[in-house]
């Protein structure tokens, strides 16, 4: 939508409403009745509002609507590439063609069957629909944190052919920014070479600055739109004078003339002060180059998206646009204790293969009129250290340098200039230039004197260094020597090597006509064809692992055993090399077995990660977990190695600590089954623990409560604890746990005592722990921080034993009975107990109705009551007789009125 006024200055009744909708679903509009549409059942067409306030416009279209239902609908079908049309070749077709529809009818006979595998989650989701018109019909959930899908079939041939898999990206649709009519292109200065910034996670959305347009993606540049600005915002020459760009969440960001501003959805924004960002100033900003959607931060706040930094500052940049400065070169000083009076500014700020780390190089001399030093300190967003690494870098003083981290467990990367490459690897312990076999270490020597322009990383680390005139050279992570490829395309085509959906290299032509061109690169092969005339062989034969995934967690009390193998020539000594980087919070079991056979040797190496901390009775229980969690990369890589190898290393991560996608519930329980409503009742106060003067009055919420068990009072109930995670069900739980009343409840016991249950001590009880902790609330006054167990004469007193044992598990037994002269409802919370099971609070409700006949009294006592109140009654009865046989004995003979005599006068 757009309107007339510029920048949407006056969006008022008056405004008329351009509305346009993209797409060939569409129907008609709907808008509510204070509103008028001009044509509402044309895509485009114009909107009044006679009213002010805020209005609902829709396009109303046919087909499913994905975001409602959160799932994609993938189509599915097999081609043969030497007989497709060309929209399949493309990759734009939407239904197969003739040959293929024959092609996929025939593979499904024959038994085959698409599986679509996720590469994080290890999920599989397969057609539950019968094959229509060569076509299967997958549906996937939509996600973002397991994007990477790969389509698998079953080895099923035909006519001697395999299908071969293919790696996708598929994650909630990804929107571009729309083109504004009237609005002006920004660019880069004339002349200048391709500026590209990529989403880290999803590699298919792109933007790319120009001389003359900015481009935008978010399927590696098939279909693109232009990003431009509204007429005003900017000059012409800020317009020019792009100086780098950044996409991420928050919208597409261009530094121009050391200021920042963000073009998004919402419209063009100059960021400054008000927004915790210098107005000017700014010399670069750099984002993610490797994607880990999972990671685990000890700290509240999320991690950063982005860096911005001036000579002096360093800023980051938060979701929602939210920025907060890291440090300035001042207190650096005081970090690495650096002289006062020595220049130090910010080179350069670059975010690390670490998922929680960016690393600063600094720009430090004395006298700064030949030469500077180059140093390294890294930060890290978790533990807010910062740590000066093992780096230093003479150079020219007008020199820059562009760093790059690679994809690695120890910190590793690659600096350059404009001429030469330089390569840090193993934690800055093996150093050097990039040579040639025969020495040259200046790669504008080797290309016409043209200068580099990028250099290419991708995750299986092979490296790309494109020079201006698109001369490319070629290295491998690890080695320190290069190639030259050969000539891909003409030296005044701009262009830049980008990684595209399925994994693969392309180039990215901008031509002079103002549009954009795509071209596949096939990576693999022009290193073979190289390695081919240079007779360059990989060391081994075969390097394989069974790393599954690239985050594992870790939590009390679990294993992670791996292993890795190498198949090498006799005679060449190879292993595999482990390297771990992070805290050293845990523990490794190596187990090597060797084999050799046919001139070939095997060697493969178990390792077994694990933890060996007892946390029970721990006076400080907290720090030592938070001491004993984190964040740990693994790689494992063979001693040796060449260009010609095609794995060089697989790197992973363990987080050691709380995994947020865990839970426990009780079984049995659920939210279905029972009437969906919220209610009222009333507890005596006689049941409650503290003994309140008045009767409490509670409100059961269904949707936090569930359904209520019932249960006849006479029954017994022992909770069943299971353990859940985001794939589902994990195990039912057998550690100690402990429950309660959330409503202070207290007319329920447990019918095993402290003897029963083994104890050589008095064990906690609800009681005892209460009157220890008076100052917490009852859901925390116990829990595994302060778990004593009770089976041990050194510790506690002897006590009585015969008390209720109100701790439960699995195994031991112990229930919950009732009281039977009374029905009520109860709302339990579950707590596990045991200081050694998890990292997490792992926590749970659950309500139980009891109900049932009040039991008759005895009938001896209902009999000796009733004799004794006959015997009362008549002996009532008698006595009231002889009282009632006295009255009228005496009235009897005796006159009721006595006649009264006339005495005579004397």
């Amino acid at each position: 939508y757009s309107s007339n006024s510029p920048n949407y200055r006056i969006f008022s009744t008056r405004s008329t409403i351009k509305l346009e909708y993209e797409g060939t679903l569409f129907t008609e509009w709907s808008v509510p009745e204070i509103c008028f549409v001009l044509n509402k059942s044309s895509p485009r067409t114009e909107l009044r509002c006679s009213s002010p306030g805020v209005h609902a416009i829709k396009p109303i279209v046919t087909g499913p609507h994905f975001f409602n239902n959160l799932t994609q609908v993938i189509s599915v079908w097999v081609y043969d590439p030497e007989n497709a049309d060309p929209d399949e070749l493309l990759g734009s077709a939407e239904e197969p063609s003739i040959n293929s529809i024959v092609l996929s009818t025939q593979m499904a006979t024959l038994g085959q069957k698409p599986v679509i595998h996720t590469v994080l989650k290890r999920k599989a989701y397969v057609s539950n629909e019968k094959m229509k018109k060569g076509t299967w019909h997958i549906m996937v959930p939509m996600t973002r944190d397991d994007a990477l899908k790969e389509i698998r079939g079953n080895q099923v041939t035909f006519q001697d052919c395999f299908i071969a898999d293919f790696l996708i990206v598929l994650t909630f649709p990804l929107l571009t920014i729309p083109e504004i009519p009237g609005s002006l292109p920004i660019s880069s200065p004339r002349g200048s070479q391709l500026m590209v910034s990529w989403d880290a996670c999803v590699v298919a959305s792109v933007v790319l600055v120009t001389d003359m347009e900015t481009f935008q993606t978010n399927d590696s540049f098939r279909t693109w739109t232009r990003i431009r600005v509204p007429p005003g915002s900017l000059s012409d020459a800020e317009r020019q004078s792009v100086a780098d760009v950044i996409i991420s969440r928050d919208g597409v960001f261009f530094l121009t003339n050391g200021v920042l501003y963000q073009k998004s959805f919402r419209g063009f924004l100059k960021l400054g002060r008000i927004l915790n960002l210098p107005d000017g100033g700014i010399t670069g900003i750099s984002s993610r180059k490797w994607c880990w959607v999972k990671y685990l931060s000890k700290a509240k706040e999320r991690r950063s998206n982005f860096a911005v930094w001036t000579e002096n500052e360093v800023y980051l940049e938060y979701i929602l646009l939210k920025f907060a400065r890291l440090v300035t070169t001042t207190e650096l000083k005081n970090i690495l204790n650096l002289s006062v009076t020595a220049t130090l500014t910010i080179h350069s700020v670059e975010y690390t293969g670490h998922p929680l780390e960016i690393a600063v190089f600094l720009s430090y001399c004395t006298i700064c009129t030949v030469t500077k030093k180059i140093f390294l300190v890294i930060y890290n967003e978790d533990t807010k250290q910062w740590v000066s690494q093992d780096f230093t870098l003479d150079a020219p003083i007008d020199s820059v340098f562009v760093p790059h981290f690679v994809f690695s467990a120890l910190p590793g990367l690659i600096l350059w200039n404009k001429h030469s490459i330089y390569y840090c690897y193993h934690n800055f312990t093996f150093t050097g230039i990039l040579q040639t076999h025969a020495g040259h270490g200046n790669l504008s020597m080797l290309s016409n004197d043209s200068i580099i322009h990028e250099v290419f990383i991708d995750y299986y680390g092979n490296i790309l260094i494109k020079m201006e005139n698109n001369v490319i050279f070629y290295s491998k992570i690890n080695t320190r020597d290069v190639v030259k490829l050969h000539l891909w395309t003409n030296n005044t085509t701009r262009a830049f090597v980008l990684l595209s959906t399925s994994g693969y290299t392309y180039f990215l032509y901008a031509l002079d006509n103002g549009t954009i061109q795509i071209q596949d690169y096939p990576l693999s092969l022009e290193t073979r064809s190289v390695a081919f005339t240079t007779k360059d062989k990989c060391p081994y034969m075969a390097f394989h692992n069974n790393v599954a995934r690239v985050f594992y967690f870790l939590d009390k009390g679990e294993t992670l055993t791996l292993w890795t193998q190498i198949i090498y020539p006799e005679n060449t000594g190879l292993y595999v090399v482990v390297e771990s980087y992070g805290p050293k919070i845990l523990e490794e079991s190596h187990d090597i077995s060797f084999e050799a056979a046919f001139g070939h040797c095997t060697k493969t190496l178990t390792i077994t990660f694990y933890q060996n901390v007892d946390y029970e009775g721990l006076y400080d229980y907290f720090e030592m977990q938070h001491n004993n969690t984190g964040l740990v990369m693994v790689q494992f890589r063979p001693s040796e190695y060449s260009k010609t190898c095609p794995i060089a290393q697989k790197v992973f991560q363990i987080a050691v600590g709380c995994d947020d996608k865990k839970f426990i519930a009780v079984k049995g329980f659920s939210k279905k089954g029972c009437h969906h409503h919220d209610f009222s009742y009333v507890i005596e106060k006689s049941y409650l623990r503290h003994q309140p003067s008045k009767n409490l009055k509670v409100r059961y919420i269904w949707k936090k409560y569930g359904c209520p068990l019932r249960l006849d009072f006479t029954e017994k109930f022992q909770p069943v604890i299971q353990l859940f995670d985001d794939n589902g069900y994990v195990k039912d739980v057998g550690a100690n746990f402990i429950v309660w009343e959330i409503h202070g409840r207290d007319d329920y016991s447990f019918n095993n005592t402290m003897a029963q249950s083994g104890c050589l001590h008095e064990a906690q009880t609800w009681k005892s722990m209460i009157e220890l902790n008076k100052h917490l609330p009852l859901e925390e006054v116990w829990g595994p921080e302060n778990y004593i167990h009770c089976f041990s004469y050194a510790m506690g007193k002897p006590g009585d034993l015969n008390q209720p044992y109100e701790i439960i598990n699995s195994s031991n037994g112990n229930h919950i009975f009732w009281p039977l002269g009374h029905s009520g409802m109860y709302v339990f919370r579950v707590k596990i107990l045991d200081p050694n099971y998890s990292f997490c609070n792992l926590t749970a409700m659950f309500a139980i109705e009891t109900f049932g006949l009040i039991p008759s009294p005895s009938v001896y006592l209902v009999a000796a009551f009733l004799f004794v109140l006959m015997l009362l009654f008549f002996t009532i009865l008698v006595l009231s007789y002889f009282r009632y046989m006295r009255i009228y004995r005496q009235y009897i003979y005796k006159p009721l009125h006595n006649p009264q005599r006339k005495h005579k006068k004397n």
